[in-house]
């Protein structure tokens, strides 16, 4: 089918091979020309996955309008801060009945909206158009051809069962779910969660305290999904438990990178000039805060790291912090 990916970040980029390699005619839209231009001279992206061939069902433009004619799957694949604007932009040229699929893993600043519904409130569309993609994802590996599995989720199970078909490939195995509230705050959290971690170690902190950062991180995030509505089950799999370890575990992830320098003292400014980029915990752990705070949810490792990211508090104050909650129940 035509299909269209809005983005060529690695993510982006990865998942517009995953397309192409499913037999799916892709036409993947960089924001800038020079990108686009690459990947129809060359066939590959020259910022991102360089050394990937993205193949012959691959083609690129500049030009939202000519990515968006007659796609009938159109993936979103933008900084999730940036998504209202964007859309706001694109929503004129979107085919009837697209099913616009998520690839985005955070909650909106200021409005503290999930993706799904930011693409809803902002295309005009029904949730049962919106189907979001999410697991242990590391693009590089999938890439690659590594195997790797995920999860669509959406509330239409006939529509999430077509872009689980349109993605399966040999390395790539998709799993339904009708969850979008689990998928989307397992994807979520985890970024801020990968942040602790990787700031824990960058501290020389060991393997107990990483593995009660994954088990706690996991905890507070079913207490959020369960205060909204989400099936506790879904953390418990690859969209939840999964993503988060691949999070955390793995160098290639940009959060746990990010937190690394956090870790070693530098200032959020510092870090972001180190890593040249600002990891999607950074600011998405300002917006689950203040949902969860607004759903009376305690979530005391997000609160620590927003705290070291945007109050400057020591790392070494936030762990005592956390050692120092008053005992309980787990």
């Amino acid at each position: 089918m035509k299909t269209a990916v809005l983005g060529a970040g690695s993510w982006g980029t990865a998942f517009a091979k995953i397309l192409g390699d499913a037999g799916n005619d892709v036409v993947l839209w960089a924001r800038r020309p020079e990108i686009a231009d690459g990947v129809n001279r060359d066939g590959r992206n020259p910022d991102y996955l360089s050394g990937t061939p993205l193949g012959l069902h691959v083609s690129a433009t500049s030009d939202p309008v000519a990515a968006l004619a007659g796609a009938e799957i159109v993936v979103l694949a933008v900084p999730s801060q940036t998504l209202r604007a964007n859309l706001a932009q694109w929503r004129p040229y979107l085919a009837p009945n697209s099913t616009l699929t998520s690839l985005m893993k955070g909650i909106e600043l200021g409005t503290t909206m999930r993706m799904s519904e930011v693409i809803c409130e902002t295309a005009g569309v029904p949730a049962d158009r919106v189907a979001v993609v999410s697991g242990p994802n590391l693009a590089a590996e999938i890439a690659a051809g590594q195997p790797a599995a995920t999860v669509v989720a959406c509330t239409d199970v006939e529509r999430a069962t077509r872009v689980q078909n349109a993605i399966t490939t040999p390395y790539f195995r998709p799993y339904t779910n009708a969850d979008v509230i689990g998928c989307e705050l397992g994807g979520a959290v985890k970024n801020v969660i990968a942040l602790a971690f990787g700031i824990a170690h960058a501290m020389g902190l060991g393997d107990n305290t990483k593995a009660t950062l994954i088990t706690r991180g996991l905890a507070e995030t079913a207490r959020l999904g369960q205060a909204l509505g989400a099936d506790p089950l879904t953390f418990a799999g690859l969209a939840g438990l999964g993503d988060l370890v691949g999070t955390c575990m793995s160098p290639l992830s940009r959060n746990r990178t990010f937190g690394e320098a956090l870790g070693r003292g530098a200032t959020l400014e510092e870090a972001q000039r180190t890593t040249r980029y600002t990891a999607e915990g950074v600011k998405s752990c300002l917006a689950i805060r203040d949902l969860a705070r607004a759903h009376g949810v305690d979530m005391p490792i997000t609160e620590q790291v927003e705290r070291i990211c945007h109050e400057g508090v020591d790392p070494l104050l936030a762990v005592k912090t956390l050692m120092s909650r008053a005992t309980k129940s787990e």
